[in-house]
Order: structure tokens, then sequence, then C-alpha cells
């Protein structure tokens, strides 16, 4: 593929990966909001988080699947389109459970968008930078959290947590520029992969040679997704419990919002020089410790250099991640076996969240609570070293038919 093109394509998919994270970024705020203006316990707070989790889980299943079934441009559009309009319609809602049920719709195509991107970037960058390139991909997120960040301190003091969202569901009309850009940017020979029927894919997931892969994936995404949730929604709601005010809190996120692209880029760099499989082992250990600083940090500068940090190491080890997923399986079962591992990191991501509300209801410290994520991403740090194998240059994994 020229590199003009390549070029192109992760400009167009990577635009839609940032208005995915505007939407994660800018939930952690709307939590904040509606907690106070609906009076919810924390427990129900952290169901908002919980279910917008169990849809993206869903969504990167079934939208996984069908990528291998049909074109991954169609699949990807449309888990777009799915995301934008149904987060404008939660703008309009004022019952609890109506907003429950719209921000599980909104995750199915959160959850199916990402997947499917990384894969169809990672088909159709050169093999000399692919790993990076699907780093940078990853690199919107940051900027995608950077944006819900502003928009959410200037926007819903303001105007109320409505505006955020109503803002964030003009992405629609990006699916229009989307569709006409992979159009042009998108090559024919990955449009082109071998259809197996759905049963024939499952089965190669769990063979001699994939299983392995398959397993390690698995509880990785699951550790991943589990503590990020778990940590990230809940960034400003714990900053207002340590007392800081509704704009304080949302400014000291966005601060440590900023070390995030700085950990996507140092990741970049290092997943070729070092290999996927280091470059995520030393992200995932930089990030447990972060979260035990963060967990314990009493004064207001040691929380926002930890929370920097945290903010470094995790969205680093993200972008490690979704280079090194694809790179697992060949192209007839890639976006089945990517959206499957994605889809079971997402009950993490369903777990995380929910669990921090019913500990804060029970009064256990959020020191404690850090200690959990720690762990977490500790065994994740673990299943690497233990089950991974490098993937850096390898061309039989991504060889297409």
């Amino acid at each position: 593929m020229k590199q003009a093109s390549y070029h192109k394509l992760l400009a167009s998919a990577g635009f839609a990966w940032l208005f995915d994270a505007m939407d994660v970024g800018m939930l952690s705020f709307v939590i904040t909001a509606v907690t106070k203006e609906w009076h919810l316990t924390s427990a129900q707070a952290g169901l908002i988080g919980s279910v917008s989790s169990l849809g993206m889980a869903i969504g990167a299943v079934v939208f996984g699947i069908l990528a291998d079934r049909y074109s991954r441009q169609s699949v990807l559009i449309f888990s777009l389109l799915t995301f934008s309009i149904f987060n404008g319609l939660s703008a309009l809602v004022s019952s609890y459970l109506l907003f429950l049920m719209l921000r599980f719709l909104i995750g199915c195509g959160l959850g199916g968008e990402l997947p499917v991107a990384s894969t169809l970037v990672s088909e159709n960058a050169p093999e000399a930078v692919r790993g990076r390139t699907v780093v940078l991909l990853e690199s919107f997120w940051a900027g995608g959290w950077l944006v819900a960040a502003v928009v959410s301190y200037l926007l819903i003091p303001r105007f109320g947590w409505r505006a955020a969202l109503l803002l964030t569901s003009l992405t629609a009309l990006y699916a229009l520029f989307l569709r006409s850009s992979l159009k042009r940017h998108a090559p024919k020979s990955v449009r082109s992969v071998k259809k197996l029927p759905l049963p024939v894919r499952l089965a190669q997931l769990f063979s001699p040679e994939h299983r392995r892969a398959t397993l390690m994936l698995w509880i990785v995404w699951f550790m991943v997704v589990f503590s990020y949730y778990g940590m990230f929604l809940w960034l400003p709601s714990v900053l207002v419990m340590r007392g800081y005010s509704i704009v304080q809190s949302f400014g000291y996120v966005m601060i440590m919002t900023l070390a995030q692209l700085p950990g996507y880029f140092m990741a970049a760099w290092c997943i070729e020089k070092w290999g996927r499989k280091a470059t995520l082992v030393f992200f995932l250990v930089g990030a447990a410790l972060a979260a035990i600083v963060f967990g314990w940090a009493q004064s207001l500068a040691i929380l926002l250099i930890a929370g920097m940090l945290l903010s470094f190491f995790n969205l680093g080890a993200w972008g490690a991640l979704y280079a090194y997923s694809p790179e697992q399986y060949p192209a007839d079962i890639r976006g089945t076996g990517t959206g499957i591992a994605a889809g079971v990191g997402r009950i993490g991501g369903i777990l995380g969240p929910v669990l921090v509300g019913y500990l804060l209801q029970a009064k256990v410290s959020i020191a404690v609570i850090f200690i959990i994520f720690f762990v977490a991403i500790i065994i994740a740090a673990g299943t690497v070293s233990v089950l991974g194998t490098e993937t850096k240059q390898s061309t039989e994994k991504l060889q297409r038919d």
C-alpha cells in the first residue's frame, strides 16, 4: 500500500477513534454531574460505567465477527453511527433507567469500532512500522480524552452535561466523510479476505496453533480493561471525594490527561525498538506502580504526579496491546479473534466501575481499592511474560490470502 494512502487511512480511522475516546472520557465527567443532579448512590453511579462496558463487550464480539464476514470499512462506519445517534438521544432523557439503556447501546457502537479500526489499520500499514502505526492510531484516544476534559471543564459547569453529550453526537456527521475516505484509501486486498464460517473461526481460536495466544489475550484484556475503567471513570469523582470541587476536579483530571499523549508516543518508539512483548510488560508494570502511588497520595502535588504517571503508563500499555493483538492471528480469523478478546476485556470493564461504586459505598478506602487494580495489572504483565511470544516483524501472522 502506498505510504500516502496508509497515512490517510490512519488519520481517517484515528479521528473515529478520537470521537470514541471523547465519549468515554466525557462519561467520567458526566457521571460526576448526573450523580449530583439525580442524587445517585455510588453503586448507581458505578452501574452507568458498567452498563457502557457491557455494551462494549457485546459490540466488540458482534462487530468483530461481522468484520470477518463483511467489509471492515462498512462495519466500522456502522459502529460509529450507532454510538453517535444514541449518544445524542441520551442527552434528552431525564430517567436514570432510560439513560442506562441508551448507555448500553452507545457502548455497543464504541466496543465495535475499536477492534475493527485497529485490525483495518494493522492490515494496511507497512510491515516495518506496523506496530508503531497501530500505537499512533491509539494515540488518538489520548486526543479524545484531552478534548473531553477541556470540553467538560468549560461546558458542563456552565451549560450542563446534556450539552456535552449533544456535542459528541455530532460525530455522526463524520461517518459521511469516513465512508468516502475508506473507499479511497482501504485496498481491495482487505475486502478479499477468505470468508470462513463462524464455527470454523471460533474453533481455530482454540486450535493448538492459537489457543496459547487466545488465553493470553483474554486474561490480559480482562485485567487491563478492568483496571482502566475502574480507575479512570472514577477519577473526577475520587477527587471530589478528596475534598476538591467539581470544577477543580475536572481541571486536575485535564492535567493528568495531558500525560497520555507522551505515553503513546513513547510506546510507539519502544514497540519497534524493544518489540511488542517487552514494551507491553514495561508499560503495564509502570501503570501498576503508579496506581499504588495514586491510591496512597495525600498531597495535591503527589496526586497530580501519580495521576500523570498513571495516564502515561496505562495508555502506553493500551497502545502496545492494540498493536500486539491483531498479530496473534492470520487474516481470516483476525477480526473474530481480536474482537472476542476485546469483548472478554469489556467484562472486566463491567466489573471495574460497579466494584468501585460498591466498595466506596461500603466505606472501603481509596488506597485499598487501588491495591486491587495494582494486583490486576501485575497479573496482566505476568501473563504476557509467561504466555506471550514476540511478534515484531512476523510475516506469517499477518499474511494475506
